[in-house]
């Protein structure tokens, strides 16, 4: 069992830095990762695609405009190519020269400080091949240091089915931004019992529903701790958020 974090009575599992510590650093950046792992954040909430050449890498969007100094689409770029693309300046000139993460690199940076992921899978509209998009993924994840921990989570659920069939020692979640009347029957066809949604659609009446299922929820994006107070008493599994530090005291 984690132990207990003082001041904000969760545990540590309870709190998944939502692309990292996000609110201090470029999101899906190594220097991300780290800045929550300072936060006391273990758990790192992250978004995975593919480049061109079937390389994954973390990144949220299907373009590089947003969140670097560039230009491009996912599909119009290799992997050299990320020498080239600076993903830190956008967010504060100290961040300079940061890089897009593969996959492997993020890996490889939970290894070092002893952290879990959270990694949704995106699927944007050029990634027609769900098994190319999975395989590649669960590739990458097959070499990864045996000690860090992963859970799988995604808004399509034939992503969630085909890399669950890859590997069905993965825990899979479904995200819903709000929740679909048919949500008991997608859970039991994927099968997972792991949910991902956004806060502003928890309900005490669906939170007893689905604790008294045995089914985990974890809430999607919150930044204010008072938001989701009533929550946790009724069994509320964990947040995501852009603000590890207002969750975790030490």
């Amino acid at each position: 069992m984690e132990r207990p974090i003082s001041g904000a009575g969760l545990r540590i599992d309870q709190v998944h830095a939502h692309k990292g510590a996000s609110a201090v650093a470029p999101e899906n950046t190594l220097s991300a990762f780290r800045a929550a792992y300072g936060q006391g954040a273990r758990w790192m909430e992250f978004d995975v695609s593919l480049l061109g050449d079937g390389t994954p890498v973390v990144i949220h969007d299907a373009t590089i405009d947003r969140c670097s100094s560039s230009k491009g689409h996912l599909k119009d770029l290799a992997v050299a190519d990320l020498a080239n693309i600076d993903a830190g300046s956008w967010f504060d000139g100290f961040y300079k020269g940061e890089r897009i993460p593969t996959l492997e690199q993020a890996l490889e940076c939970f290894a070092e400080f002893g952290l879990a992921g959270n990694l949704e899978i995106k699927r944007h509209k050029h990634q027609t091949s769900v098994e190319e998009l999975t395989g590649n993924i669960h590739g990458v994840l097959k070499r990864r240091d045996p000690k860090v921990k992963i859970s799988i989570s995604s808004f399509d659920i034939d992503v969630l089915k085909s890399i669950g069939a890859m590997d069905p020692s993965l825990e899979l979640a479904m995200l819903w931004d709000k929740l679909p009347e048919n949500w008991r029957d997608v859970l039991a066809d994927i099968p997972t019992k792991v949910i991902h949604l956004n806060y502003h659609a928890l309900t005490l009446p669906f939170l007893d529903e689905v604790v008294e299922k045995g089914l985990l929820v974890r809430a999607w994006t919150c930044n204010d701790p008072a938001e989701l107070a009533q929550f946790w008493p009724m069994g509320l599994g964990a947040v995501i958020t852009d603000e590890p530090r207002y969750f975790l005291s030490r």
